[in-house]
Order: C-alpha cells, then sequence, then structure tokens
C-alpha cells in the first residue's frame, strides 16, 4: 500500500509551542477522485498565525481539532489526476497542510506555478501568503500613498521585509524596520533598501529610538507583533495615520487575560489614527495582478527574499516552534519531496 506522511496535533498548545505538542503519522496515500488531483509536495511552510488554532479555543480562525494534520502552505506537482485543468506534471502552490501529499479540487487557496525564473519555494514565500499580505496590507488596508513614512515591525520576517520594501519601490519617504538581531537589521538596510533598522533588544528605549526616525510622525505603522507595540507607536503616529494589523507573534501564544491592553488611544481621535486588520483572502480575487507583479520584481533583484530551509517533514515542528523563540531569518520552509 503506498503512503505519505503527516503532522497531526497530538496536544494543545499550552503557551510557546513545543516539538512534542505534534506528532508524525504515516497514512495510507490518498487517490484522487473526479475532478480531483494530488499534489506531490515538495516545500512546505511554516506560518506564526497557525499558532491561533493550536491551543483549543477559536480565534480568528477555529481550533484545530487534537489529531488531525497541521494547516499550511504547499508547493510541488500533480503526480494523479481526475481534473483535466490540472494534468500530472503541473507544478503548484496550495493550502496542503503539513503533508507530504494532499487532495485538491482546484477551487480555494490553489494555482498553477507560472514560469519564471525563481525558485519554487518561493511561491509559499515572498510570493505566497507573505507576499500577499504584505502587497494587500500596505496597498488595500493602509492605503499607502506615495511619500508616506512607514514603520514596519518584525521587520527581519517574510511580511515585514516585504511590506517594507513595497513601501520603497512605491514611493515612500522613509521605511523603517524594527528586527531582534543586528543580522537582520543589517539585511534590512544594506539589502532590502530600508532606510533604518532598529534592534529592539538592545535599543536603551526604543519608543525615543522610533520617534528620533520620525520626526514628523509615522505615517503607516505596519505591525506584525502585537498589542504592546500597537500601544508603544500610537502616541507618535502622524495626523491622519493608518495602522495595519498584519499578525501579532508576541501575542499568539498569550490568553486573553495575558493580552497586553491597548490604552494609548487618544490619537484615534486627536489625529484621526485609522487601525484596520486583514485576513489576506478577503482579496484572493486580485491574486494574480499582484503575484505577477512581485515575480517580476524578484526575477529582476528588485525584490529580495530571505529563507531559511529545513530538510524532512519531521523537521517541521522544530521549525515551527523556532519561530516563536526569534530564532527564524526570513522564511522557513521545509522540504518533504524532490521537484519532478
Amino acid at each position: 500500500m503506498a503512503e505519505m506522511q503527516q503532522i497531526v496535533l497530538k496536544r494543545y498548545c499550552d503557551g510557546p509551542p513545543v516539538p512534542e505538542d505534534f506528532g508524525l503519522e504515516t497514512a495510507a496515500l490518498p487517490e484522487p477522485k473526479e475532478g480531483q488531483f494530488r499534489v506531490a509536495h515538495v516545500w512546505c511552510s511554516v506560518d506564526p498565525g497557525t499558532r491561533s488554532r493550536l491551543s483549543g479555543g477559536d480565534s480568528y480562525a477555529m481550533a484545530l481539532p487534537l489529531g488531525k494534520p497541521i494547516d499550511g502552505f504547499s508547493v510541488g506537482v500533480v503526480d494523479a489526476s481526475q481534473n483535466e485543468a490540472y494534468p500530472v506534471g503541473t507544478k503548484v502552490f496550495c493550502a496542503g497542510g503539513w503533508k507530504t501529499h494532499s487532495i485538491q479540487s482546484g477551487r480555494g487557496f490553489v494555482g498553477k506555478v507560472p514560469e519564471a525564473p525563481v525558485p519554487l519555494s518561493a511561491w509559499i514565500g515572498v510570493l505566497g501568503v507573505p507576499g500577499l499580505t504584505a502587497w494587500f496590507g500596505m496597498k488595500t488596508v493602509a492605503k499607502f500613498k506615495e511619500g508616506d513614512a512607514v514603520l514596519v515591525t518584525s521587520a527581519g520576517g517574510p511580511v515585514g521585509a516585504t511590506a517594507g520594501q513595497l513601501a520603497k519601490a512605491w514611493g515612500a519617504s522613509k521605511v523603517v524596520g524594527i528586527a531582534g538581531a543586528d543580522s537582520k537589521c543589517e539585511f534590512l538596510t544594506s539589502e532590502a533598501g530600508f532606510d533604518a533598522a532598529i534592534n529592539y533588544k538592545t535599543a536603551t528605549d526604543l519608543t525615543a529610538a522610533i520617534a528620533e526616525h520620525f520626526p514628523k510622525g509615522v505615517d503607516i505603522l505596519f505591525d506584525n507583533v502585537g498589542n504592546e507595540m500597537v500601544n508603544r507607536v500610537l502616541p507618535l503616529m502622524a495626523l491622519n495615520g493608518r495602522i495595519c494589523i498584519s499578525g501579532q507573534v508576541a501575542d499568539y501564544n498569550l490568553t486573553p487575560e495575558e493580552t497586553p491592553g491597548i490604552v494609548n488611544t487618544k490619537p484615534f481621535i486627536t489625529h484621526r489614527v485609522n487601525m484596520q486588520g486583514l485576513v489576506v483572502f478577503d482579496f484572493a480575487r486580485d491574486f494574480p495582478e499582484a503575484l505577477q507583479t512581485m515575480a517580476g520584481l524578484l526575477a529582476t533583484g528588485k525584490l529580495k527574499s530571505n529563507e531559511e530551509r529545513f530538510n524532512g517533514i519531521a523537521a517541521m515542528p522544530e521549525a515551527f516552534c523556532g519561530l516563536f523563540r526569534g530564532e527564524n531569518f526570513g522564511r522557513r520552509v521545509v522540504k518533504v519531496g524532490e521537484e519532478a
């Protein structure tokens, strides 16, 4: 009997996830039914947002039942098909989960990988949900306009780094990133084109360091961290400033009682600040245009991307847990199969 492997939720996470929360299982290799096709995954991603489903309580997505495979994004090759639109050999990106194979129908988050001189893994990184989150978070939610002064938190990650680069490409007057290591800050300023970067772990006074870079205020805060950071930056926002809540990596492991509150609310009135979050799939209709543009930027070297690569599906839990220890530098992807 042909088999596949998958990572399942063995127990609910209590605080930061640990590898023991997950289990590696072997299962029968599924066969596609009429209208379906099977994808042999080559690369799978680990995403901080997955954490919100792993504690047993509903977040912006329902809690994952114990024993079920972990959600995630994959890119691979069709190896069995009963769908004429996706013949064997087609390269696709999809919401395949932490598995070596998945069954797809052609609906939902799935698409053919266009011919482009970029690595296959990019289609679940800068050309996947992280890049799309950066694109629509900056362009549509934050309503970026030329000349904006932009602050990006967790800027060393794939979403933040892409958001800042897009802002520069679109004509920002200044882009400053906040990251947690000197090596990340160096990447942001020397390769990604940020005007400046702040290491929040070594800054003596983080609020003062931010204020120094934005004497006229922050037009856009693109936040991937959480409430404490938003609360810190709110008094520094410019008139008609916009805050995009892209992620909350510092808050995902906290209970509602432990999550910091936002108390600096006066700027919402005095400075007419607008704050909005996003779920990127709300903009699915416009994905093709965004992906085509970013693929062109990546292929010509105008968009930089950092990847950390792991080998073997068994490495996925540790790769995921390291996100919450601040160990990642760019997009973490795991090779679970071979490209045909």
